[in-house]
């Protein structure tokens, strides 16, 4: 093969070839400019997430000795209080006893009787009309004295450090709910009329009580619905939901590359967190998935990591495990009916993230690609809310691979104000899937 060079070419050739290698220089010198801004803020956003984590970190070890000495100076103060209290009126008794001890002649009480009335008056009582309690100066200086070495013992700098730092509030606030852990009894049945899910459980949120099962702890791929973790995590470690992102060349190459559902963000285009969010469940696109990933981590290997430590927080470490944000499968990637019941709980306790996935229909925020922004739809909870499910179904996943059929996850209000969740896999068809949801909703809610 020859290779040619701007030498081969003369006159105007050589002048419009040398135009061309400017601009292909320039190209890539932009391409280059680009990908290092982005490195750089990828760079930022980890190690401000870092500080904010050691920052939070630094707060939970003093929270204990600071409740300690608040404790401390509460406990010093009322017993100040109590031995002042005391001395005061010990000395009041010993005063009333030397004064009966050594009583005037009573002509001199009878001379000096009002004014002496008159004099006690005025001293006892305050510019408001109540009565005061002498307390020496002496005792007060002493309690205050205990208390300020009390506080003393406190580094200056701690003190200074809590009262500035701030909670880290990420999307959703910090979630104390307890972890789903529901167990079987011997009312818990198998499955219900015609189901075809050859995975499936049902649970009592509740009451942690599962209703029925079948095969729910059986190793699964959890296809798309890997993503209710996905939003999860990414909404644990982002604090603004309107900050920008930018849709990168391997983004889309990656979900083309693994035939995945996508919402359509073309290259280049920047657009809000939030519609990553949205673009990640109702439409499931790995697009979105993907990008939440690089949002967060800077990668999607270094998010799965927190995805792994977050199974393990949940308890699940032993039964799932995920190498990727989207679902892709994998042999490595796995998980169980009901280790996806616990996540779908898990996610619903977060605010933002239960917004996410009860949305039956969203579009995206304008940009120059899309002027109108992209129309989105959780088409499993648009199928199934005209079924009757004898409550309302808020929160809905789907997914699908070869290894795993259809599946979903949902949850429910039952007209009882109870939560159900039911997660099924190994379905025939998106359709049969919705049917077999609504066939365990219509027969265990009143």
């Amino acid at each position: 093969m020859t290779t040619l060079t701007v030498n081969d070419f003369e006159g105007d050739n050589r002048a419009a070839a040398l135009r061309v290698l400017d601009s292909i220089e320039e190209t890539a010198y932009d391409y280059t400019a680009q990908e290092e801004e982005r490195a750089r803020r990828r760079r930022e956003r980890i190690n401000q997430m870092k500080r904010q984590k050691e920052k939070q970190l630094r707060m939970r070890r003093l929270a204990a000795p600071v409740a300690l000495a608040a404790v401390a100076c509460i406990v010093l103060l009322m017993v100040g209080v109590k031995a002042i209290w005391g001395k005061h009126t010990a000395q009041t008794k010993q005063t009333a006893q030397t004064a009966q001890n050594q009583s005037p002649p009573v002509e001199q009480i009878l001379e000096t009787g009002q004014e002496a009335g008159q004099k006690q008056d005025t001293e006892a009582k305050t510019d408001n009309g109540k009565a005061k309690v002498p307390v020496p100066e002496a005792d007060i200086s002493l309690a205050c004295a205990d208390i300020t070495a009390v506080f003393s013992g406190i580094q200056e700098n701690q003190l200074a450090f809590i009262m500035e730092a701030e909670e880290l509030q990420t999307l959703g606030g910090k979630n104390d709910a307890p972890v789903l852990f529901a167990q079987a009894d011997e009312n818990t049945i198998g499955t219900v009329g015609d189901c075809v899910s050859e995975n499936v459980i049902f649970i009592d949120v509740e009451g942690s009580h599962i209703l029925a099962q079948k095969d729910a702890h059986t190793r699964i791929s959890p296809a798309s619905m890997t993503k209710i973790l996905t939003v999860l995590v990414a909404a644990e470690h982002i604090t603004n939901a309107d900050d920008t992102f930018e849709i990168t060349r391997d983004i889309t190459d990656y979900s083309f590359s693994h035939k995945c559902s996508n919402v359509g963000f073309e290259v280049g285009e920047r657009v809000t967190v939030r519609d990553l969010f949205y673009g990640t469940i109702l439409p499931s696109g790995a697009d979105a998935a993907v990008g939440l990933a690089k949002y967060v981590s800077g990668s999607q290997e270094e998010f799965v990591g927190l995805m792994n430590e977050k199974l393990a927080e949940l308890g699940l470490s032993e039964t799932t495990h995920f190498t990727n944000c989207v679902g892709v499968y994998e042999d490595d990637h796995y998980s169980t009916a009901y280790d996806m019941a616990v996540i779908m709980k898990a996610a619903y306790d977060n605010p933002f993230c239960r917004e996410v996935l009860s949305r039956h229909m969203y579009t995206t925020s304008p940009t120059e690609q899309h002027p109108d922004g992209i129309p989105l739809s959780n088409l499993f909870l648009r199928r199934i809310e005209d079924r009757d499910t004898h409550g309302e179904v808020l929160c809905a996943k789907t997914g699908y691979v070869d290894q795993s059929g259809s599946c979903a996850a949902s949850l429910s209000i039952g007209n009882d104000g109870k939560r159900y969740i039911c997660v099924s896999a190994h379905s025939t068809s998106s359709w049969r899937c919705i049917r077999d949801h609504v066939a365990f909703y219509q027969y265990f809610l009143p």
